[in-house]
């Protein structure tokens, strides 16, 4: 079973910065030839549905959600077992929970499979001030 665990959240003014860490631990992944394993960055407003954030796969192709495109980077570090999430230039708007996910699914799928991945950890919580 693979388990994620998130750390990094907490508050911050507008403007500021933050970076979240998920490490992730439990048998190792095998990439094969048209599989991958897929891991981003979703978060959420009570209230509120799920947004993505965003994703990265073996390749370290990256996706973003346009409402953080340029603001935020997502990382992994494969020898940590630790994927990250640089945060920059936080507006309120970007308070919520943020959670990291992790599944194998086809390459071709990661960019849209944020919310369907199957692993999750409990969440950081993210607050922004004006």
């Amino acid at each position: 079973q693979v388990q994620l665990a998130e750390s990094g959240g907490g508050s911050v003014q507008a403007g500021g910065s933050l970076r979240l860490s998920c490490a992730v631990s439990g048998p190792s992944q095998v990439t094969v030839s048209l599989n991958t394993v897929c891991m981003g960055w979703f978060r959420q407003v009570p209230g509120r549905e799920r947004e993505g954030v965003a994703t990265i796969d073996r390749d370290n192709s990256t996706t973003y959600a346009e409402s953080v495109q340029g603001r935020f980077t997502i990382s992994q570090d494969n020898a940590k077992n630790t994927l990250y999430l640089q945060m920059d230039s936080l507006k309120p708007d970007d308070t919520a929970m943020y959670y990291c996910a992790a599944d194998l699914v086809p390459r071709s799928k990661c960019a849209t499979a944020v919310l369907d991945l199957r692993y999750r950890g409990q969440g950081t919580q993210v607050t922004v001030s004006r």
